[in-house]
């Protein structure tokens, strides 16, 4: 499916059949090939809009995958720069890639580092955490970047409802909710449940202070309002 090098059908319901982490250890070998991946379009506009937030020293990538997102990293921080995720598969991908940086296998809600980090970013990972999860993936963030450290995501702006796109996202959340239901393990999966209220929220109370800029070179919908936007989370100084 999607291209020649990407998977099958039958190996996408293999994956959907898996737990969160097996799925995407049995991915990841044709991970970048998927339209799952980060697009580089969308890598580039971010660290565009990165770049005058700066000066960042080292940067962190929760949920790295096969590390599309360290190459924001590397062009605005100075420093060393680290990858977590929790699929082994998915790391060695992100180690071919990237082999400059630190990667590390460990469960995102459970961040094993001290404050160490003064930037981190997360790119496509939201939606394999339930809501009381992002709580604590929030937190477990706040507490790995030193004091005065960004935490900063693209959060792109909700389909018109009626659409065809919002159609698609509903009916994708019902699926993966009838089959989580009807089969162990589940495979969490609901990119409806990440919205920007509660995102400012959660954030929050995790201890942030949250501001939104518009990645202006990702364009504007037909009410002007723009198509993507940069939350940018900081830790008190």
């Amino acid at each position: 499916m999607f291209s020649p090098e990407g998977p099958s059908l039958y190996e996408l319901t293999r994956q959907a059949l898996s737990s969160v982490e097996h799925g995407y250890d049995l991915l990841a070998a044709k991970f970048d090939a998927t339209p799952f991946r980060t697009s580089d379009r969308l890598l580039g506009a971010v660290a565009e809009a990165l770049e005058p937030l700066g000066p960042f020293d080292s940067g962190l990538d929760v949920c790295c995958g096969t590390g599309a997102g360290l190459s924001v990293l590397r062009s605005v921080c100075a420093g060393r720069i680290t990858g977590v995720d929790f699929s082994a598969g998915m790391l060695a991908g992100a180690r071919a890639a990237h082999p400059e940086a630190a990667l590390v296998r460990a469960d995102a809600l459970a961040l094993p580092f001290a404050p160490a980090f003064d930037l981190a970013v997360s790119f496509g990972a939201f939606g394999h955490f339930l809501p009381a999860e992002q709580r604590v993936l929030f937190s477990s963030v706040h507490a790995a970047l030193r004091p005065g450290g960004t935490f900063a995501f693209p959060l792109p702006a909700p389909p018109r409802v009626g659409s065809a796109a919002y159609w698609t996202l509903w009916g994708f959340d019902a699926a993966m909710r009838v089959r989580n239901a009807l089969w162990r393990p589940p495979f969490v999966m609901y990119y409806r449940t990440f919205r920007l209220a509660d995102v400012r929220s959660r954030l929050a109370a995790a201890g942030f202070a949250v501001e939104t800029l518009p990645i202006g070179s990702l364009g504007v919908r037909e009410d002007g309002s723009p198509r993507c936007r940069l939350v940018v989370a900081r830790k008190a100084p």
